[in-house]
């Protein structure tokens, strides 16, 4: 079965086609700037095929388009519309509605769109992806597979938090997490790289990025995640402030006026790494500027790397003891230096890696070094992949 994965954002379409025969990505690429100017680039084995501007005024002729490219007589590597078996679709919160990946249905769209004012910045234009491939593919079942689902196995001590139960059950607050299917991704792979039973292993899964989190994983299931209700909460990031007192909120408004809206979004997108350092929310820029002196960059970086260390360390109290240590993502594929910072301190753990080893970047290894009790793993993540693989599956159970 081919499959396309779409994963949509507000203004952006990236898709890849997988043919799941031998699980190789075909194509894939992105639209982006939609509904600004416009701009696509596509991919396929032989290179990039092409990276330009195109007009696309909104998602629909942005996924047209992408079939169009599929489907090229020169260029495209299928020859219609019809070898597309099913298309999978990554929705960032599933909430108290979706404990598993579904087909879609109505009755999933209209879950999907009752669960916006929780992910108000991600479920809406995952909506917009999924009417413009029915509009595209009409014929072509469809399938959701939601980042939170993967933490839904949290135990109660883990999931709810510590405020009446009026307000948590009515309102439905508690901790979703997110990033979850790429926790599972790394997770099933490192106990695949481990040659071990998955559930006989304890794995702390780090994917960190622009966005992070770490997740502790137990016998093959999540037991805790650094997120909480939104992704604002848990590690200092790229744009966001990670956990915070909570009056932190109301200080700034009564100090300010400042509606809560506006101070939730300087939360998420004005603050973190950007806000500490007044450099760049990235963390190749800070690195440069901490380097040369810059005292603001360098305290961005010791935050960041003081929040990844107490999530661990946290996620290692939980478990009780851990097998593996997986660094993914962004950040954690590619950033040397914090690694091997992150493992030195957990040295108390007998945690040592192989500095030879660590000193690459975006490379499945194994970077555990002699003597450690915790082997300790960098695994590129593939979120997409396991979209197809539960297409696949759903759409082969129909």
């Amino acid at each position: 079965m081919i499959i396309l994965v779409v994963n949509t954002g507000s203004s952006s379409l990236k898709y890849q086609l997988i043919d799941m025969k031998d699980e190789k990505v075909l194509a894939k690429g992105l639209c982006e700037r939609i509904g600004i100017d416009g701009h696509m680039d596509y991919k396929t084995d032989a290179g990039t095929v092409f990276d330009k501007d195109v007009a696309l005024p909104d998602h629909g002729v942005a996924m047209q388009l992408v079939i169009d490219a599929l489907t090229d007589k020169e260029h495209g590597v299928i020859s219609s519309m019809d070898e597309i078996g099913a298309v999978g679709h990554r929705i960032v919160q599933g909430g108290y509605l979706f404990d598993k990946s579904e087909i879609i249905t109505d009755e999933v769209e209209a879950g999907i769109e009752e669960l916006c004012t929780l992910g108000p910045l991600h479920n809406p234009p995952a909506l917009v992806g999924i009417r413009a491939c029915k509009k595209v593919l009409p014929n072509t079942p469809g399938a959701v597979v939601f980042d939170t689902t993967f933490h839904r196995t949290m135990p109660d001590e883990c999931k709810y938090y510590a405020i009446p139960w009026e307000y948590a059950d009515k309102y439905h607050v508690q901790r979703y997490g997110a990033h979850g299917t790429s926790h599972r991704y790394v997770a099933e792979r490192c106990a695949e790289l481990m040659g071990g039973d998955p559930s006989k292993l304890n794995i702390i899964t780090c994917h960190l990025g622009n966005g992070s989190s770490i997740s502790a994983v137990k016998g093959g299931k999540c037991y805790d995640t650094s997120m909480g209700l939104t992704p604002l909460e848990g590690l200092v990031m790229g744009t966001r402030c990670g956990s915070i007192d909570p009056t932190v909120v109301s200080f700034i408004y009564e100090q300010t006026g400042m509606p809560v809206k506006e101070i939730t979004d300087m939360m998420t997108k004005k603050s973190g790494l950007l806000a500490v350092s007044e450099i760049s929310a990235d963390c190749r820029d800070i690195c440069d500027a901490a380097a040369k002196g810059n005292k603001k960059a360098q305290i961005a970086r010791d935050m960041l790397l003081r929040s990844v260390k107490r999530f661990i360390g946290a996620s290692a109290a939980e478990l009780g003891h851990v097998d593996a240590i997986v660094f993914t993502a962004g950040i954690g594929e590619n950033d040397i230096e914090l690694r091997e910072k992150v493992c030195d301190y957990l040295g108390f753990m007998d945690v040592c890696i192989d500095k030879e080893k660590n000193d690459c970047r975006g490379k499945e290894v194994e970077i555990t070094g002699e003597g450690s009790k915790v082997r300790v793993f960098i695994i590129p993540t593939n979120e997409e992949l396991m979209i197809a693989k539960d297409t696949q599956a759903l759409v082969e159970a129909m």
